[in-house]
């Protein structure tokens, strides 16, 4: 009796052979170009095409070859284009073998804009997944036939087994037993009191520092306040602190404040020049020249990095924050301010779109394992109220920012609203600390400087 395995392929001269295998695996060569014009053609497709697919997803070898003469540079912070992608292929010998510097050329020619290469990365992606199940079930079909004298439930653990491996590389396992994460979290204890590992990020500030134990990875972090209260003086305090003075890799995002004004700032408050100086020049006397100078020196390579770019999306940040994250171990994100982001999208109100923010920038707090600092504007409560003090149920726009936050610093200055009450004083009321008491810290305010500052620690609070 013929070998009948494959129904319906009687007739067929090849009885008993699966066609399927004799045809080409799924691919998609033109999406495949598309990525990497894309990533040729811009850094921010990179961080997020990078987070989609790895180099085994491409079916081309030369595509292959291509994909990690990117990824090298990309990871060692080089710029990236045909030219320069093209003398890193040079190098390793591979020029030739993927058609050369035209073929590159070629690629970013082949599609308008870098803005779809994520839409063609998971074109990409999705046919990598067809081809491991082929390949899976050709696997399992050759153990089906030489099983011989195995017991069947064997094989179909193998063949279970088999499935699993293939989808292992894509599905994060995300569960976990208690006792390993206990005995994680005791260890990490333990290098904590010995001195082995950092508390957090350190603001600057004494107080704040010794009842948070710092910015900590993973927590969204909202500094809130009225119009010219402070609250991006405050969220720049902790940029500059954590970059300048603990060395740790930070970016702002400012949406309100161009580059320009963001240098004054950190200039005023890291030098004592006052602010209205450095939009002067006939107050710059040469022993100021000398102290900018000597500032300039010290800051020339420190790891702080502003953005200013108008209309940034959310997309555009997570992709920075990832390419940061890879290139430089981000450590710090300061976003200034929350209301200001867009989503590029119709939604169906503007409570529901800065909902939709404050999760990405806690999920993005989570994934990069960084403290993300979202500043954030108050309603008119505040004004409403006799001694004029923010609540939490002041935060603009959505109740979801509350929800999300893991602590929430809001900014009140008294003087603002009458110049006798305790001049130059500021409480930083911690309104929501998920993983701690709330608090009120007494700060300085220095406006000419641009900066908060501690207060001396015998300082009698004004009544």
């Amino acid at each position: 009796m013929p070998d009948q395995s494959f129904a319906g392929e009687t007739g067929s001269p090849n009885v008993g052979r699966d066609p399927i295998f004799d045809r080409v695996p799924p691919h998609d060569d033109d999406a495949e170009m598309a990525v990497l014009g894309g990533m040729l053609m811009s850094k921010d497709a990179i961080g997020e095409v990078s987070q989609m697919i790895d180099v085994s997803d491409f079916y081309q070898p030369k595509h292959q070859t291509i994909y990690d003469a990117i990824i090298t540079l990309f990871s060692a912070s080089q710029p990236v284009d045909a030219v320069i992608v093209a003398n890193e292929l040079l190098k390793d010998g591979n020029l030739e073998k993927v058609g050369g510097a035209d073929y590159l050329h070629s690629l970013v020619a082949s599609v308008p804009t870098a803005a779809n290469a994520t839409y063609y990365a998971d074109i990409v992606h999705q046919r990598a997944i067809l081809r491991n199940v082929i390949a899976a079930g050709t696997k399992i079909a050759q153990m089906g036939y030489s099983a011989e004298g195995s017991q069947a439930e064997d094989i179909v653990n193998l063949a279970q087994a088999e499935v699993y491996e293939m989808s292992v590389g894509r599905v994060r396992q995300d569960y976990e037993a208690i006792g390993p994460v206990v005995e994680e979290t005791l260890n990490q204890l333990d290098q904590l009191q010995n001195g082995l590992i950092q508390k957090g990020v350190p603001t600057g500030f004494r107080d704040i520092d010794d009842v948070t134990q710092g910015l900590q990875p993973g927590q969204m972090i909202v500094v809130a306040g009225r119009p010219a209260m402070g609250k991006s003086t405050l969220g720049i305090d902790f940029a500059r602190h954590a970059a300048l003075h603990a060395n740790m890799t930070t970016v702002v995002f400012s949406l309100e404040m161009s580059k320009n004004e963001l240098a004054q700032r950190i200039i005023a408050a890291e030098t004592n020049i006052p602010l209205g100086a450095l939009r002067r020049a006939d107050e710059i006397t040469p022993e100021r020249w000398a102290t900018l100078n000597n500032f300039w020196g010290k800051l020339e390579n420190a790891p702080l990095f502003i953005d200013d770019s108008p209309n940034m999306s959310l997309m555009e940040i997570r992709a920075k924050c990832r390419r940061l994250k890879q290139t430089n171990d981000l450590k710090l994100v300061v976003i200034d301010y929350l209301q200001l982001m867009s989503s590029g999208k119709a939604v169906e109100s503007r409570q529901q779109e800065v909902s939709e923010f404050s999760r990405a920038l806690k999920l993005l707090a989570k994934e990069l394992e960084v403290p993300v600092v979202a500043l954030s504007q108050l309603n008119r409560g505040p004004e409403m109220r006799n001694d004029k003090k923010p609540q939490l149920s002041d935060l603009r726009e959505s109740g979801s920012i509350e929800q999300d936050a893991d602590v929430v610093f809001l900014v009140h200055r008294p003087d603002f609203y009458d110049k006798e009450d305790r001049p130059g004083e500021a409480d930083i009321i911690m309104a929501k600390h998920r993983n701690g008491p709330t608090e009120t810290f007494n700060l300085a305010f220095l406006g000419a400087n641009s900066k908060f500052k501690d207060m001396p620690q015998d300082f009698q609070q004004g009544v």
